[in-house]
């Protein structure tokens, strides 16, 4: 990774706590689990609109999500904890049995409206 980092933190929201019984292949759990909430300021310095797609890299991964403005720090985003992210996690888990989910280095970067709607259809 080359760009600008950010730090990224997964948790469960309390939205998903209260769906908790619908299926992870449900069209609003994959929703949930595939909003990044970032700074407005690190939006625009990075060139994504709210609802924009951004494709987010670490070390172990990547994967798309869509952007929206939100109530944390610059410089760090919140993602909930669902599939996605596992994509970005190492398999490091410091004998706990569960991957770190919580300060990961990640860089962001806006995909054209096209490329995402290629990346969501499987096209290459």
């Amino acid at each position: 990774m080359t760009g600008k980092r950010y730090i990224m933190n997964a948790g469960r929201t309390t939205k998903q706590g209260q769906q908790i019984n619908i299926s992870k292949d449900s069209p609003e759990y994959l929703a949930m689990v595939t909003t990044l909430i970032m700074h407005p300021d690190d939006m625009k310095e990075a060139g994504i609109e709210s609802g924009g797609t951004v494709r987010v890299r670490s070390d172990n991964g990547e994967g798309l999500f869509q952007c929206k403005e939100g109530k944390v720090p610059a410089g760090m985003i919140f993602v909930p904890y669902g599939p996605p992210t596992c994509r970005l996690m190492g398999q490091t888990t410091d004998g706990t049995g569960m991957p770190t989910s919580k300060g990961w280095e990640v860089e962001i970067e806006p995909v054209a409206p096209e490329s995402s709607q290629q990346a969501a259809e499987g096209a290459p």
